[in-house]
């Protein structure tokens, strides 16, 4: 038996055949040719994210999949800035900004499907004001949120911040991050309530914002790290 249920596999390959127009690639770091203590690269769940991806790829021409072993001095880790695993990158043309560490799970399937469409038609639905500021931003910006796949609430500030990766794809890198897969960085955040967001470590809120708020706490995080580089 597959991961994705008959039923819903074709429905999935009637919406890809409506809406996907650019081929998509999704990059699957499921595995490390390196042995590590180091918190991040046990990597349980290799199988069922392989397993799930593969499935997805075969119910449309326009998603291929790249399985890819983790080392850490690969020159596409590097670039892409994989540091823990599983870790999924969703790519095409320049955009690779879109991540998922941990396996798109319940709620989170959802937020993945629709990421794929967002990407292939190079379209969001951010409000046109959220469009204007993150397609302003001339710095990096990186998103984490941190989720788990059974909170109803934590798609919405995933499909956010995937948006502003796919508006700005220069400078935004997206994450969505499963917590119970990776405890260290529950520690390190203080993470106790999904979704948390977390905005180039300088920024933190609890909880799905409207899209134009969620674009403020962006350009914060900027002016932040500006006072912090005034005063150090």
């Amino acid at each position: 038996m597959g991961m994705i249920v008959e039923q819903d596999k074709e429905f999935l390959k009637e919406k890809f055949g409506e809406e996907l127009q650019e081929p998509v690639k999704i990059l699957a770091f499921t595995e490390s040719a390196e042995t590590t203590d180091l918190p991040g690269f046990e990597c349980e769940f290799s199988e069922e994210v392989s397993e799930l991806i593969d499935e997805l790829a075969s119910l449309s021409d326009k998603i291929s999949v790249e399985h890819h072993v983790y080392r850490s001095d690969d020159e596409l880790v590097k670039k892409l800035g994989v540091d823990k695993l599983p870790a999924l990158v969703l790519t095409s043309g320049e955009s690779s900004g879109i991540r998922y560490f941990g396996v798109p799970g319940g709620y989170e399937f959802g937020s993945l499907i629709e990421d794929i469409v967002d990407l292939s038609r190079e379209t969001t639905d951010l409000s046109q004001e959220s469009k204007e500021v993150i397609r302003a931003l001339d710095r990096d910006i990186h998103i984490q949120v941190f989720m788990t796949p059974m909170c109803p609430h934590c798609p919405s500030a995933v499909r956010i911040a995937h948006q502003m990766a796919i508006e700005n794809p220069r400078h935004v890198v997206s994450d969505a991050v499963e917590v119970s897969e990776f405890p260290h960085l529950v520690s390190r955040y203080g993470i106790e309530f999904v979704p948390t967001i977390v905005i180039n470590d300088v920024v933190r809120f609890e909880g799905a914002l409207p899209d134009e708020l969620f674009a403020e706490q962006v350009t914060r995080a900027l002016s932040i790290q500006d006072v912090e580089e005034k005063t150090s």
